[in-house]
């Protein structure tokens, strides 16, 4: 299942794999993919996939993010005990290549 929401700064779409709806799950990535618009000012693409490993008892929540923006794709995959704690640790991830983007662009 694949909800796509688009604001101002950010286009975010969200992919639930193996798992039921979960509405409070999506609203959190969207929120938690909106904050990395403070590291980069242009519009961003995101699509965020939550995917639930059977194989795996203790680790089984994977989050993978993937951020398009001009010239440049991030992709940042983490597996948790939780969704809310995968995506955090993504989007620890992929602020600091954002802000890495950023650095190189200002340098240039």
């Amino acid at each position: 299942m694949t909800k796509s929401v688009t604001s101002d700064a950010v286009t975010v779409k969200v992919t639930l794999r193996h798992s039921n709806n979960h509405g409070s799950i999506e609203g959190y990535a969207r929120d938690a993919v909106s904050t990395l618009s403070k590291y980069y000012h242009e519009p961003l693409n995101c699509h965020v996939i939550l995917d639930h490993q059977k194989n795996d008892h203790d680790q089984n929540k994977v989050a993978e993010i993937t951020v398009h923006v001009p010239h440049h794709d991030f992709v940042a995959r983490e597996s948790a005990p939780t969704y809310e704690q995968g995506i955090d640790n993504c989007i620890d991830v992929l602020s600091r290549q954002l802000k890495k983007l950023k650095e190189k662009q200002r340098n240039i």
